[in-house]
């Protein structure tokens, strides 16, 4: 009857400077208006959000962990006490606009900060006062470094005019200008106190002797250069080509791939082996970032894909991967043994497979254009994707969790949309287009058997056994049933298609949905195939006749995805509204509306135990659900329970007149109407108005305000007004008028007292002088009694 929230894979990076804290247990990643702060381990991430809705531009964390800041496009810049998640202090950046670099020195107690402006501030973080105004540098300063060495008092800066300037802080002036670069300068590392390595996107890294600020030596890269990381002296890096002692140092650029070069000879000791083509111009693979992380003894690189990738330092062998940004998200399927992985399909060509429990990303290549669906074999080992390039990859994830492709097929004139396995066994595959037909692939039994000894070392080529024209229009949906029997295809012609998986053979043909069909399920336990279509409904329809058995409407939009649930029994359905909807077969009902994406959901699929959901939208979210049914039936019953116990213990309470203790007790179960019968029951005690004094006196301050709460709903009734006006009189006799200001919804209690307290004066009132002339009456009635006895008398 319920679902809740488990897990969420959403976007965390969106590009920018990247960066670690000093034992790299945390990443720091700007996304947007908010800047994440991950655990590199569970990829758990909290946010530090602004309170003004501009993009970060750039963030720098102190070499002691201690102090953050970030600069937005607002022009201000922001103190962070991030393990909390508050803005300690607020103050203008003095910029006229955006800073675009940033940096600390190595005490922490200096910051520099590059404009846009072609300035450079630098601000005393103790004293909390801009120390410096540098100017001269000519564009944006994308680059600002401190001397490592303090007594120096030097910082580096590096702008749009390729040179590299030396400023002296003493005198607040350029002493010297690096020229040697005719691109962009992108990272400066410090050896020593005397040497310095510059990278640049003119392909050359340059070697420079700061005593006489010549440069020693030039090392040309042939790629544009990103990052260069100095190897530490201390550590065994021979595994990285490094045998002789001196300079080495890592390269990061456009051809994705990292380089270990030795500085005295110029010469590359070790390319990185990559499974993929080099290209020359930047790609999908470029690195924009390359950090050392000495503590880990780590190397972290960044992907112009968002993709963020931790390698042990001293052999460059891959530990972690995650993905920073997922664009929109097409397809996701549950992947592995006990459903531990999901495999997901972006608006890209690369498939991305995710470890739910540590967030790992491991990312395929193969395919040369968008994946539009994937669909995953019983077994969940073996999957199969489809892309808007006619083709179709089939791929095994490995003893070692590491996913090979095993196979390939082209075949269709169009993209292919929608793709379905076999259930029972590994041994075909049916896909659809929108080239309006379905095609059948026989996956040879020598073909699986090799994928699972892991003996392929290049995808083999799949072929077509049948091919048939199916529909009209775009064939949006394919299953197959759970006996292997039968093929299901919904299709933008508003028509779903029954067809024998055996010749591809027409079967039958279910009609009725008023808009085109965007998925087909069937049911795992009976004769029936589900439809889905964007007029917004769902029907059932018998496999023997075609017949329409039911039709679910609740959905104001498109239903893009459906499965069955709960063994068959229920059924879930995703929307382009971003709405998940339960519905029970039986009686016809939606039992759950859940909201959980605000963007179409493409993707849906439960695991094998049927506990868990999976959703992907086009919010580049990935929800992941759990079945808390039983939980929450659980927590009712306690619930329930403790109500029973508690009201059995206040029954027991107001027989042997403990009031006191009634009243906490009826307070807490929040039942209003309980307390006022203990006040009435207190009041009807001799010298009731006292001990009902005593009682409320003795109570705590969040019970006196629960009770001023429920005497504003008693003195609405004239009944109960009376117990309601004596608490008031309490109330107002014990507390002074400061304490009740203090009270919680005070103003809009006395804003109700005040007029029923006022009608129920005025009706006492009347009732008042309507006494007072009844007995001015009856007094009349007996002076004339006694006046005419006395006439008799007389």
């Amino acid at each position: 009857s319920s679902y809740a929230v488990a897990k969420r894979i959403e976007p965390f990076y969106k590009g920018g400077r990247v960066q670690l804290n000093r034992d790299g247990k945390f990443m720091f990643c700007p996304c947007g208006t908010k800047l994440n702060v991950i655990d590199v381990e569970t990829g758990a991430l909290h946010s530090l959000q602004q309170d003004e809705d501009e993009d970060i531009t750039s963030f720098a964390l102190s070499p002691d962990d201690e102090i953050l800041v970030t600069g937005s496009r607002a022009l201000l810049l922001k103190q962070w006490n991030w393990r909390e998640e508050k803005c300690v202090r607020t103050w203008k950046a003095v910029h006229t606009a955006p800073v675009a670099s940033m940096a600390f020195d190595s005490t922490s107690t200096l910051l520099a900060t590059g404009g846009c402006d072609s300035t450079i501030k630098i601000w005393d973080m103790i004293k909390q006062y801009c120390t410096h105004n540098l100017r001269g540098s000519s564009g944006v300063v994308h680059l600002v470094e401190f001397h490592p060495d303090i007594s120096c008092l030097q910082l580096f800066s590096s702008s749009i005019d390729y040179k590299i300037r030396i400023w002296d802080l003493k005198s607040s002036k350029c002493v010297a200008m690096l020229d040697g670069h005719f691109s962009a300068v992108t990272s400066l590392a410090f050896a020593d106190g005397n040497t310095l390595l510059s990278s640049g996107r003119d392909k050359v890294c340059m070697v420079w002797d700061l005593k006489s600020r010549e440069s020693k030596r030039t090392v040309p890269v042939y790629e544009s250069v990103e990052a260069a990381v100095l190897l530490p002296k201390e550590g065994d890096f021979s595994q990285l080509g490094v045998k002789k002692q001196g300079l080495h140092f890592v390269t990061a650029g456009s051809k994705g791939i990292l380089k270990v070069w030795e500085a005295a000879t110029a010469a590359c000791v070790y390319t990185q082996p990559v499974p993929f083509e080099l290209k020359e111009e930047a790609s999908e693979r470029s690195l924009t970032q390359c950090m050392l992380v000495p503590e880990r003894k780590e190397i972290v690189t960044v992907s112009v894909e968002h993709n963020i990738v931790l390698y042990d330092a001293q052999t460059l062998q891959l530990r972690k991967q995650l993905a920073g940004y997922n664009d929109e998200v097409l397809d996701v399927k549950f992947l592995g043994p006990g459903d531990s992985h999901i495999v997901v399909a972006t608006n890209s060509p690369q498939l991305k497979v995710f470890e739910l429990a540590t967030s790992h990303c491991q990312i395929l290549y193969g395919h040369t254009e968008t994946i539009l669906a994937v669909d995953v074999f019983r077994k969940g080992l073996m999957f199969v994707s489809c892309a808007k390039v006619w083709s179709l990859r089939l791929w095994r994830m490995t003893k070692d969790r590491s996913v090979i492709c095993v196979a390939q097929g082209l075949g269709h004139a169009h993209g292919v949309g929608a793709v379905s396995c076999s259930r029972l066994k590994e041994s075909f595959i049916v896909t659809s287009s929108q080239d309006c037909t379905i095609k059948i692939w026989d996956i040879p039994e020598s073909l699986t058997a090799k994928a699972k000894a892991a003996l392929i070392s290049s995808p083999e080529t799949l072929r077509a056994k049948v091919t048939e024209r199916g529909h009209n229009k775009d064939v949006n949906s394919v299953a197959v049933s759970p006996n292997d029997k039968l093929i299901a295809t919904g299709s933008q012609d508003r028509l779903a298609k029954l067809w024998s998986s055996a010749d591809c053979s027409l079967l039958g043909i279910f009609t009725g949905h008023k808009r085109g069909i965007w998925c087909v399920q069937f049911s795992p336990v009976d004769q029936i195939l589900a439809t889905s279509s964007a007029d917004g409904t769902l029907k059932l329809w018998g496999l023997r006749d075609f017949s329409c058995l039911k039709t679910f409407e609740g959905h104001d939009a498109s239903v893009l995805k459906i499965i069955f649930v709960s063994r068959g029994t229920q059924l879930l359905s995703g929307g382009s509204d971003g709405l998940l909807k339960l519905w029970t077969i039986k009686t016809n009902e939606c039992v759950k509306t859940l909201d959980g994406h605000e963007d179409k959901i493409w993707g849906l699929h439960s695991n094998k135990q049927d506990d868990m959901v999976v959703t992907a939208s086009s919010d580049s979210c990935i929800t992941l659900w759990k079945d808390v049914t039983e939980i929450e039936e659980k927590e009712e019953q306690a619930k329930q329970e403790e109500q029973i116990i508690k009201e059995q213990e206040l029954s027991n309470l107001l027989h042997e007149k403990r009031y006191l203790k009634a009243l906490g007790l009826a307070i807490s179960l929040d039942r209003p109407h309980t307390v006022l019968t203990v006040v009435k029951a207190i009041l009807k005690e001799t010298d009731g108005k006292k001990h009902l004094e005593e009682n409320i006196v003795r109570l705590r301050k969040d019970q006196k305000e629960a009770v001023l709460s429920f005497l504003v709903t008693w003195n609405t009734n004239s009944r109960n007004c009376h117990e309601a006006q004596a608490v008031i009189e309490t109330l107002l006799k014990h507390e002074a008028p400061d304490n009740l200001l203090q009270y919680s919804g005070i103003k809009s209690a006395v804003e109700s007292l005040l007029p029923y307290t006022e009608r129920h004066f005025q009706r006492l009132s009347r009732l008042l002088q309507a006494s007072m002339f009844i007995d001015f009456m009856w007094q009349n009635m007996k002076l004339t009694e006694v006046s005419q006895q006395e006439d008799m008398t007389l």
